[in-house]
């Protein structure tokens, strides 16, 4: 069974820079886009930046130039390395991806992690 687990997050002083990790375990054949969500108390969760396998990006535009998306296709792991933070980036980040597990499986699933608080407060 395939699984996502993230780590790094927890309380960051305003202006902080934090990295979150994600690592993907289980049986994978191959995966395609990564990406990093939030979701704030009371506010629908969104899109904070995705990267393709072959490295393409894409950021939430409250996030461009302070939040980095990398990957690391031989340990199947996403990063996201943020600066800057402010006191509205406090959420619960997940981490999802869309996932092969096996050569036949045409189609991937995708799948999410169980989430890291991340509060931004001095």
């Amino acid at each position: 069974q395939e699984q996502l687990v993230e780590s790094g997050g927890g309380l960051v002083q305003p202006g902080g820079s934090p990295r979150l990790s994600c690592a993907a375990s289980g049986s994978i054949f191959s995966i395609n886009t990564m990406g990093w969500y939030r979701q704030a108390p009371g506010k629908q969760r969104e899109l904070v930046a995705g990267i393709t396998s072959g490295g393409s990006t894409n950021y939430a535009d409250s996030v461009k130039g302070r939040f980095t998306i990398s990957r690391d296709n031989v340990g199947n792991t996403v990063y996201l390395e943020m600066i800057s933070l402010k006191p509205e980036d406090t959420a619960v980040y997940y981490c999802n991806a869309d996932i092969r597990g096996h050569s036949y499986i045409r189609i991937p699933t995708t799948y999410w992690g169980q989430g890291t608080q991340v509060t931004v407060s001095s």
